[in-house]
C-alpha cells in the first residue's frame, strides 16, 4: 500500500470545547491544519508524503473556533431502532436469526411509530406476542425503549474506533 493511501484514513474532529463534531478523512484534516483552522490533539502511527516532506497524520484534531450546531436528533427508522437496541431481541436477548421491529402497542390497538413504542424483536418473540399489547401477551422487555440521545447514538455507531478517540467519545482510556 502506498504511503499516500493513508490520506483516506479517518480522523476525529473535535469542536473548540473538545466535543466530538465529526469524522473526516486525513486529507481534509491536513488542510484544516495547514490553514490554521485546527490543531493536532493526537497523532496516528501513519504517514503521508509530498515530494519534499513526510507528514505524520493526525488521529484527532481540534478546531480553533467554536462551531455552533443545532440540537441534533436521531431520525426514527428501522435501521436506527436496530442500532439503538444493538441488534438484540428486547424480549429474549438473542441476536441470532432474523430480527424484526415490533410495536409494543400494535397499530391495530392505536399504537404509533415512535421511539417509545418500537423495539427490536426476533421472529419467534414477535410471533409469540402477535397482535397484542405487552400486558396482554404477558411478555417483558429487557430494557424500556426510549429516544436515543444523539451523542450516545454516535458512540453506538462507531465500530472499532481508534484507541486515541476513546477518551473523547467517553469510551474509556486509550
Amino acid at each position: 500500500m502506498s504511503i499516500n493511501n493513508n490520506l483516506g484514513r479517518q480522523v476525529l474532529v473535535l469542536n473548540q470545547n473538545y466535543e466530538p463534531l465529526l469524522v473526516c478523512n486525513a486529507k481534509r484534516a491536513l488542510v484544516l491544519l495547514f490553514l490554521g483552522k485546527a490543531e493536532v490533539v493526537e497523532n496516528s502511527d501513519y504517514f503521508a508524503a509530498s515530494i519534499r516532506r513526510r507528514f505524520i497524520l493526525p488521529s484527532v484534531v481540534r478546531l480553533g473556533s467554536f462551531i455552533r450546531r443545532p440540537r441534533l436528533e436521531v431520525k426514527l427508522s428501522k435501521q436506527n431502532i436496530f442500532r439503538r437496541d444493538r441488534h438484540v431481541c428486547q424480549y429474549c436477548g438473542t441476536s441470532q436469526g432474523t430480527l424484526t421491529i415490533d410495536h409494543l402497542v400494535p397499530k391495530s390497538l392505536g399504537g404509533d411509530d415512535t421511539w417509545d413504542n418500537l423495539v427490536c424483536a426476533c421472529t419467534v418473540c414477535n410471533n409469540k406476542k402477535a397482535n397484542r399489547s405487552l400486558k396482554q401477551s404477558r411478555m417483558t422487555l429487557i430494557k424500556k425503549p426510549r429516544r436515543p440521545h444523539y451523542f450516545s447514538f454516535i458512540q453506538y455507531s462507531i465500530h472499532n474506533p481508534d484507541d486515541n478517540w476513546k477518551p473523547y467519545l467517553f469510551l474509556g482510556k486509550a
